[in-house]
């Protein structure tokens, strides 16, 4: 007999954004702590895959990172980018993106990022506005993955760089199986404790993780929405993956 199939799950937007709301003040502690400061190193692979060489052009397009959360990766892109191309963060949760503007203002000798509020299935840009658009460990909370990726691929310019980090699902068995007991006992316990939510909100990572597209199914998905030279690198024995596609140049 076949085990039963998972009820889809809840991704509405109000009840994303409350979660969230609930989580942020403690959200940045609870990733490093829960991934062993891991996460960082995962952001900077992300941008090591961004074409940020591309950006000394003459029109010297921005970029856009979207469900941006707290910002570390909008605020690690703009680090790197050359000087006087502009970043932009956005997100559908104001007290995150509250917690991304209080870092911004503490950053020192680089350039700054703006912050905007608005949600990654109606982005409030003109098409091919930006270089790149990036995502990171949010694109499995959007309620439609493929209109997530096609407005993220509308908004991006023709040659352009559509980037996904985000959590996967390990495929040695013994690394799979222990994954699997962490996210599905302890990590919802940890984070429980640590935030002193509702224990939906930790049900809900690991459920999120596990229901969402990974490998060449996420792969198919970056096609499908216009994307061309779509590759995957899993990162530490496929906990995380980082995604890229281009835009056809015309």
């Amino acid at each position: 007999m076949n085990p039963p199939e998972k009820a889809p799950l809840d991704k509405s937007g109000d009840r994303v954004r409350e979660m969230f709301r609930q989580i942020a003040p403690r959200y940045d502690l609870m990733n490093h702590l829960l991934s062993m400061n891991i996460d960082k190193y995962w952001r900077r692979r992300a941008v090591s895959y961004l074409p940020v060489d591309a950006l000394k052009n003459p029109d010297r397009r921005p970029l856009l990172d979207v469900c941006t959360g707290t910002g570390d990766l909008a605020l690690a892109i703009a680090e790197k980018v050359p000087s006087g191309v502009e970043v932009i963060g956005s997100d559908f949760c104001h007290a995150m993106l509250e917690i991304a503007r209080d870092k911004n203002e503490k950053r020192k000798n680089s350039a700054g990022v703006e912050f905007i509020e608005a949600d990654s299935q109606h982005l409030p840009f003109d098409d091919q506005t930006f270089q790149s658009v990036s995502v990171a460990f949010g694109l499995r909370n959007v309620a439609d993955t493929d209109k997530g990726l096609a407005e993220m691929t509308r908004v991006c310019a023709a040659g352009g760089r559509v980037l996904v980090l985000e959590f996967s699902r390990p495929r040695l068995p013994v690394l799979k199986q222990g994954y699997n007991a962490y996210f599905r006992y302890v990590l919802p316990k940890i984070g429980q404790w640590m935030a002193s939510n509702d224990k939906s909100a930790y049900e809900y990572l690991p459920a999120s993780v596990t229901q969402f597209p990974d490998y060449e199914e996420l792969a198919s998905r970056m096609t499908a929405a216009g994307l061309i030279n779509v590759q995957f690198q899993p990162l530490t024995f496929g906990v995380a993956t980082i995604y890229w596609g281009d835009r056809p140049a015309t």
